[in-house]
């Protein structure tokens, strides 16, 4: 067999696995590495080549090197609390920045406990136990389940279309996960627990800097919008997927559907009744990550909004950019669009200043293709009764409105929260969700191939993370747009996309991971979809106009 790595081609007599072939360039990565991608598909280390084909490897420094890090952290934390606390029941719930908060059920979490967890998992890193994968059919499972008297893993084996269970043992320990996780626990050695309200953050290394911890960065809002919807979750008992699969088998879903939608209408009106109750308010500012809805929560947040006598006026900040020339450029000198320096500040404020204190302006249309602004005699004036929505990547940001005093803003932070689980240990990503929002919207809109949104994807992120996410904690609001029922219906759309990317594409790698997310799920029709759902911004036939 002939393997690529890099430049060059390793000539193999037998079959080996890929710690083995390349266990010197492993020993000597400048990061730790995780995994690897084998014809573009993720492969734990210990994957057996059987076949010619490309190999790379996958460290902690990159996105998806930093996923599987994270869920091998999941998988020592559950073996250590299973071995000191076998009685109790651990929740690995969402993702606070670089953290993930966790509680046990029923009881609060105190400081000896985190410490006892805490050292059982060092002993674990410790010790580098091998972490050996299993991959099951569905009978299989089954029966290995049943063998073993627990109730782990139902969830998988439950459903038709999931033919591959991936099993992880480790000791006498063991476990599912739907996604990569390394071979050895050696790999995780830089994690922290700390306390943090009735739970605990496990802390573990950003892909920018894997060699080290962030610093611990309070969010006090989100984390407040995430246990507000789960808590409610739990009150419906849908907070797992298994959960969500049987209320579609028992025909409930609607029942389900409408609650979502009625607990979505009732934070926009509330949203809505703070914003009149504070007659200062003269703008509204609205910023979330990408295919968080901002343009349907726009939308009902102006109909509440004309409910409390109160007319919205929309401005676009995309009409606001500066002249081709004078463009920001990025590290690889391309036009960077993203930058907050890509929009006329000083107009943009100039206007501003102006509308809020009563005067006519003129406003601008950017012209793209030709990056200069023009005017065409479109003007504006606001009536005592009308605020001005604004809606952009920058809004949270004081310094896209620097002229106008805090008091006159109301800033409104949008995302899809992600609260629904596989299980108590294995986590839906809030950026997968949107990743499958946004590869819907993208086929049914923009004419975009799955594969052009996942290739863009992390371009996308980069953008996030340095101009979103670190204001988001200045929102007068959070508005979390995430819907509980959304990858049941989302799943119809998306996986023949998914399953139309070849195994020849870089892009495949990540087109499985997301199908085998995916195959958990028990299909929900569209037509269950309410037409002023957020949802409809991805799926088509809403009320709205995009």
């Amino acid at each position: 067999m002939k393997i690529q790595f890099e430049d060059k081609i390793i000539n193999l007599e037998k079959s080996d696995t890929i710690q083995n072939i390349l266990k010197d360039e492993i020993k000597s990565s400048q990061y730790v590495v995780v995994g690897a991608v084998f014809n573009n598909t993720y492969v734990n280390l210990n994957y057996q080549v059987q076949e010619d084909g490309k190999v790379e490897l996958i460290d902690v420094s990159s996105k998806v090197g930093s996923k599987i890090y994270r869920a091998t952290l999941v998988y020592i934390l559950a073996k250590a609390f299973e071995t000191l606390y076998p009685d109790k029941k651990l929740d690995v719930n969402y993702q606070l920045n670089n953290s993930m908060f966790c509680d046990v059920e029923g009881i609060d979490i105190t400081e000896e406990m985190i410490q006892n967890v805490s050292d059982e998992m060092r002993r674990i890193v410790k010790k580098n136990l091998p972490i050996r994968q299993v991959i099951m059919n569905r009978e299989q499972a089954k029966k290995f389940y049943e063998e073993n008297n627990t109730a782990k893993g139902k969830l998988q084996y439950d459903l038709e279309d999931n033919d591959k269970i991936y099993m992880y043992f480790c000791e006498d320990y063991y476990n599912y996960c739907y996604s990569t996780i390394a071979n050895r626990t050696g790999v995780a050695k830089i994690f922290e627990l700390i306390k943090y309200d009735n739970g605990f953050l496990m802390r573990y290394p950003s892909s920018s800097a894997p060699n080290q911890l962030p610093k611990l960065i309070q969010t006090k809002k989100l984390a407040w919008a995430l246990n507000e919807y789960e808590d409610i979750h739990r009150i419906l008992n849908i907070e797992t997927v298994y959960r969500l699969n049987k209320a579609v088998e028992e025909n409930t879903i609607k029942d389900y559907i409408m609650l979502d939608e009625a607990l979505h209408e009732k934070k926009i009106a509330k949203i809505a009744d703070k914003i009149a109750k504070n007659r200062n308010i003269k703008m509204v500012l609205i910023a979330g990550p990408s295919s968080s809805g901002k343009t349907t929560f726009a939308q009902r947040l102006g109909i509440q909004l004309r409910l409390n006598r109160i007319k919205p006026v929309t401005i676009s900040v995309d009409n606001y950019f500066v002249e081709r020339p004078d463009t920001p450029r990025d590290e690889n000198g391309e036009y960077d669009f993203e930058s907050i320096e890509a929009i006329d500040l000083k107009l943009f404020n100039d206007h501003l200043t102006k509308l809020l204190n009563g005067e006519e302006v003129e406003m601008p249309k950017f012209d793209f293709k030709v990056g200069t602004k023009k005017y065409d005699g479109t003007k504006l004036k606001l009536e005592k009764d009308e605020v001005l929505v604004i809606e952009g990547i920058h809004c949270l940001n004081d310094r896209l409105t620097s002229s106008i005093p805090k008091e006159q803003k109301y800033k409104i932070y949008i995302s899809a929260l992600t609260v629904l689980n596989m299980d108590r240990y294995n986590r839906i990503s809030t950026t997968d969700t949107r990743l499958i929002r946004r590869m819907v919207r993208d086929y049914k809109f923009r004419g975009y191939s799955a594969e052009h949104t996942i290739s863009t994807w992390n371009m996308v992120n980069r953008g996030e993370e340095r101009n979103i996410f670190p204001y988001q904690e200045q929102a007068n609001s959070i508005f979390n747009t995430s819907l509980i029922y959304e990858l049941g219906v989302l799943k119809g759309f998306a996986m023949p996309l998914l399953q139309e990317i070849k195994n020849t594409e870089p892009e495949h790698a990540e087109a499985q991971r997301l199908i085998n997310m995916l195959r958990y799920f028990k299909t929900i029709s569209p037509d269950y979809v309410p037409t002023n759902s957020l949802l409809k911004e991805f799926i088509g036939g809403g009320d709205f106009k995009y």
